[in-house]
């Protein structure tokens, strides 16, 4: 292109081009106007003037070599071909309303429902909402990819609850933040085996309570093994009734109108777009995500600070690297931080503990992480760890064990025989050795009375320092958010705004690993969604008042 034509674009012969998302091309007969980007609310429908063959090619003939800005483009650069032929008819943009949006908002003698947030609680709340209230027109807004921690938890395949516990005290014990609040009729309105209910109804058949594989800590599966399972359920469900996804927005403010309803501006994270909407009721479902937190707190609630929740630990021990991978089935954790002196039974944990290049994981740890997730934030993720690794077994028990394996296994060399009983690979039983000072290469008759007290202590008792949390990415949780006190867990609607609800982690309420946490998104968002149906059942709004 020539220095005299940069920054312009060039209309020349050709066929013409169907431009992106949100383009818009216009010209009248033999004058051509500018391209640039349109307010669309979803998507553009390219028109056909009614103009005869022979108009057409005096326009096209009028068009070619005609050069337009490329400032009006915004920054898009792209060359747009007119028809070679005849034939061919001039294309304007018409602004035909038969997206989802301008549906929604055109026929306001029905009411509208706007979800902020396509996670689980979000579709959830959509899908059953619909279902109440039929007639009632449910827009989701998702800033990312609808249902996204629900593809990657479980490693893929997606726990969606937890069978272990049918009754709502035993369930509520399972949340740090929530606990009390929860055992009220919380889970009685939908619990667990009603989730389960809701999607082996609904074509996915689980690993439920009846299934010989289901997990061991109570986690239940698709018997698809695939997260995709749901995934489809849900967005498959959500289609059937009608319910508008739309992703790639955000909600970026919300206020109150003279008529009691809300105002809303959607933003297109892509372009400068900037969109107003009057909804009748409101679901904010957002999870952790800093969009929810604001809107709650435009609309008068408060913010209890978040803080990651459910991680895993790292440990000052390089000698931890080569074990990376072992699993010890059960052990028995305590937490002990620094400048935090109460003692809290939670900060016990019994169970499965994972060995890490970077430190321990496992749920053992996972759920230690979730009880101490707030003091662990003021301490700076410092502290200790006290491990029992075998903690069925007391150690003046260990002490005979010990013993009576030197007295058999004499000629031995100490790194290459153990204890059976202790459960623990030859890698783990040489790193505690060395932790101990001993030499794995003398054999078991050489071993002091000492030494065997020394060992069986450092099995019951070992220390380690943790300097900091790693990730645990798998099931990413964050504690704090809008306080349970300004929430009606009855129907999940705000205390303070009427038609404004709640639902899943924006909530300061969080579960421990092992399918608590998608278990909330589902009472909180039935809950919800079954009130805002009601609600709209029974709506009624005059037409052309002002």
């Amino acid at each position: 292109m020539r220095p005299e034509h940069r920054g312009q674009v060039l209309i020349a012969k050709g066929s013409l081009r169907r431009r992106k998302f949100g383009q818009r091309l216009h010209y009248r007969r033999g004058k051509a106007t500018t391209l640039r980007k349109q307010p669309a609310i979803h998507q553009t429908e390219w028109c056909a003037h009614s103009t005869t063959s022979s108009e057409a090619v005096q326009q096209n003939t009028a068009m070619k070599g005609v050069r337009l800005p490329c400032s009006s483009l915004l920054g898009v650069s792209l060359t747009v071909r007119l028809a070679r032929t005849s034939s061919r008819l001039p294309f304007t943009c018409c602004e035909r309303k038969f997206c989802s949006t301008t549906r929604c908002l055109e026929n306001r003698s029905k009411p509208l429902l706007l979800v902020v947030g396509g996670g689980a609680a979000g579709i959830y709340a959509s899908v059953r909402a619909k279902e109440v209230a039929p007639h009632l027109n449910v827009l989701v807004i998702e800033k990312g990819k609808p249902l996204s921690k629900v593809r990657i938890s479980g490693g893929g395949r997606c726990n969606v609850t937890n069978g272990n516990f049918l009754e709502n005290k035993g369930l509520a014990g399972n949340y740090p933040r929530g606990n009390k609040e929860l055992k009220g009729a919380y889970f009685s309105t939908h619990g667990p085996q009603d989730t389960m209910s809701w999607f082996s109804s609904h074509g996915v058949d689980l690993k439920n309570l009846a299934f010989p594989q289901i997990e061991e800590d109570g986690r239940v599966f698709p018997v698809s093994n695939t997260s995709a399972s749901i995934v489809d359920c849900l967005l498959g469900e959500a289609k059937e009734r009608g319910v508008q996804l739309h992703t790639g927005k955000v909600i970026s403010s919300a206020s109150i109108s003279c008529k009691g309803k809300f105002n809303l501006k959607m933003e297109k994270r892509t372009i400068d777009y900037v969109e107003d909407i009057e909804v009748d009721f409101l679901l904010v479902s957002t999870g952790s995500n800093q969009q929810g937190y604001q809107l709650a707190v435009q609309l008068g609630h408060s913010i209890v600070q978040p803080m990651p929740s459910i991680f895993t630990f790292k440990i000052e021990d390089t000698k931890l690297q080569s074990l990376s991978g072992i699993t010890l089935p059960k052990v028995k954790a305590k937490l002990k931080l620094e400048n935090i002196y109460k003692n809290q039974p939670e900060y016990t944990q019994v169970g499965p503990m994972l060995v890490t290049h970077w430190g321990l994981s496992g749920p053992v740890i996972l759920r230690l992480s979730a009880w101490g997730a707030r003091d662990l934030f003021l301490s700076e993720y410092k502290g200790f760890l006290c491990i029992d690794f075998i903690p069925d077994i007391n150690v003046e028990d260990l002490k005979v064990i010990l013993s009576q394996h030197r007295d058999h296994m004499a000629k031995q060399q100490l790194s290459n025989s153990f204890p059976s009983e202790f459960g623990l690979v030859k890698r783990f039983w040489g790193y505690l050795l060395d932790r101990e000072g001993l030499d794995g290469d003398q054999p078991w008759a050489c071993i002091a009375n000492k030494s065997l007290n020394s060992i069986a202590l450092l099995l019951k008792q070992c220390s380690f320092k943790v300097v900091g949390k790693g990730q645990f990415k798998e099931e990413f949780v964050t504690s704090g958010g809008v306080p349970l006190s300004e929430i009606n867990l009855s129907n999940m609607e705000s205390r303070i705004r009427r038609n404004l609800f709640f639902a899943g982690e924006v909530l300061n309420v969080d579960g421990i690993t092992g399918g608590f946490n998608f278990q909330n998104a589902w009472t909180g968002g039935y809950i919800a969604g079954t009130s805002i149906g009601e609600l709209a059942s029974s709506y009624n709004q005059h037409v052309g008042v002002v």
